[in-house]
């Protein structure tokens, strides 16, 4: 059951509700509905944790800034005693599977939130109304929940789909009304960021979304979209792709693409490592190397909007060499790239959540 606290100042004498209050967002970017929440949490509680998802991962569409620039963002946004209550941490999203992402919150409250006078500490979610989910808050039923008025009107995706549609600068942005939903300084910065090389990469993508869009305006339905994807994996190393192009060009990638008309997904799926990749391994030993298949369905996993994929897992036995590797003309260059180098904003997508699906890799990564 929701929790209403009373109303205090934030730097009264009188104790205060919580010892701690957890906000969870992406914070793509900072706007003033998320201040709201922050100043409403900081008026109820001790220490204030934030922590800020899809940390450690490559730039897009959806997430353009990373883990620092939101920190400054946010911190920009506060003066220095609100800080010293602040607790900004990255928190890296686990797409599928909700125990590892759950136990990535319990640590870092943990780690983070210090017992009271030798009594374990008060804590509590806080969000925006309409903003946590029943399925959200039944993760933590540890905790209590407090709910913020909403701040009508604002959205982190509008604001990021009106700084793409401005196309080239900060004058451009300026010009679209969105300084009214970001705090000064967040606006600064964002203007500052449309200055820079990666900004004009992800105008790159947005053009080449747009014409992808266009292509299927007609259509009477949404497409929906279905790929395949190989996670070969042999001797502690992975095969994957160096993309070319965009989207997401310098990232690498899962070996993969669509399916053809008339084809299963596995043949697909072998198809792919044999005319794109030339991978030199003997058909019938993938087929007896396969060790499982998911299809990867979260919905904003892909750019191109609604795509499923089907991802097949094939161990291989371990060898002193690796297969030889002999990409096509014009396909995709390859690489096989050792567990232990995995960095999930190196990664295409939700490449590295389908690997660590298959292979259970840690969620923990360096601090930033």
């Amino acid at each position: 059951m929701a929790s209403t606290p009373q109303a205090s100042s934030a730097h009264d004498d009188s104790a205060p509700d919580f010892d701690c209050l957890v906000f969870i967002g992406r914070f793509q970017p900072p706007h003033l509905g998320h201040l709201a929440v922050i100043h409403e949490a900081l008026k109820h509680a001790r220490q204030v944790i934030v922590l800020v998802g899809s940390a450690w991962q490559a730039r897009s569409l959806r997430n353009p800034w990373r883990f620092d620039e939101r920190q400054a963002m946010l911190r920009s946004c506060f003066d220095e005693e609100d800080n010293q209550r602040l607790d900004i941490e990255p928190l890296l999203d686990a797409l599928y599977n909700d125990d590892v992402w759950v136990r990535d919150v319990q640590r870092k409250v943990r780690d983070i939130a210090s017992p009271q006078h030798g009594r374990l500490p008060r804590i509590a979610l806080i969000g925006a109304s309409r903003g946590q989910s029943s399925y959200y808050l039944s993760l933590f039923p540890q905790w209590e929940s407090v709910s913020v008025p909403l701040v009508e009107g604002i959205s982190a995706s509008q604001i990021r789909e009106r700084l793409f549609h401005s196309h080239s600068s900060a004058g451009d942005y300026l010009s679209t009304g969105a300084a009214h939903d970001l705090p000064p300084s967040v606006h600064t910065a964002i203007g500052e960021f449309t200055d820079a090389e990666p900004f004009q990469r992800l105008i790159e993508e947005q053009q080449l979304l747009n014409q992808y869009r266009s292509a299927w305006a007609e259509a009477p339905y949404p497409p929906i979209f279905v790929t395949v994807n190989a996670v070969v994996v042999q001797s502690g190393h992975v095969l994957l792709v160096k993309r070319t192009a965009a989207p997401g060009k310098g990232l690498l990638a899962l070996p993969g693409g669509f399916i053809n008309p008339h084809e299963r997904l596995l043949d697909a799926c072998l198809r792919e490592l044999r005319e794109r990749l030339r991978l030199k391994v003997p058909e019938p030993v993938l087929k007896g190397s396969l060790r499982g298949q998911r299809l990867f369905d979260e919905p904003h996993r892909s750019w191109r909007g609604r795509t499923l994929a089907e991802a097949f897992y094939f161990a291989l036995r371990p060898e002193q060499q690796l297969p030889q590797l002999k990409p096509a003309k014009g396909g995709d260059h390859a690489r096989w790239v050792a567990l232990a180098d995995l960095e999930p904003e190196s990664l295409f997508e939700d490449h590295f959540f389908i690997i660590q699906n298959f292979l259970g890799l840690p969620a923990d990564f360096g601090g930033a």
